[in-house]
């Protein structure tokens, strides 16, 4: 029995747009899009994943009464150094950190979530930098 290797293929850019959509549902297809997931030749091990634009990203929607109640915290080490932001504030003045921080989340915890996080590209509005590399694909 002869066994395959894989090798890793250039990677292709997929641009989705946050606009209406709800977090977690779009950090999951995110997730998976940065992985690689989605493809044949998929293996957990290699970093087989793909480029992902998000535009819009100050357009996302929480369920509930998250946009109010959600906060991420920030400890500095001190005594006293703990500070707080809801969403609703991290999403007037940093929209793409919120995106960031659902999709880190759900990606795994190892050596390649680096890898993963730096081919995540999050823009608060429609503009990106990236149209020559997206000029011929189709948002998701």
């Amino acid at each position: 029995m002869q066994s395959s290797h894989i090798k890793p293929t250039e990677p292709a850019w997929h641009v989705f747009d946050a606009e209406n959509k709800v977090l977690g549902r779009l950090a999951t297809e995110i997730a998976t899009t940065l992985r690689g997931k989605n493809k044949p030749s998929f293996v957990p091990y290699l970093d087989c994943g793909d480029h992902v634009v998000v535009i819009n990203a100050s357009k996302i929607i929480l369920t509930g009464n998250k946009m109010n109640d959600k906060a991420y915290h920030h400890y500095s080490g001190y005594p006293g150094g703990m500070k707080s932001h809801t969403v609703k504030d991290v999403i007037k003045e940093h929209p793409e950190r919120v995106i960031e921080a659902a999709v880190k989340g759900m990606l795994p915890k190892n050596k390649l979530q680096g890898d993963w996080m730096l081919r995540l590209h999050v823009y608060g509005d429609n503009e990106h930098p990236h149209q020559a590399n997206t000029a011929n694909l189709k948002s998701k």
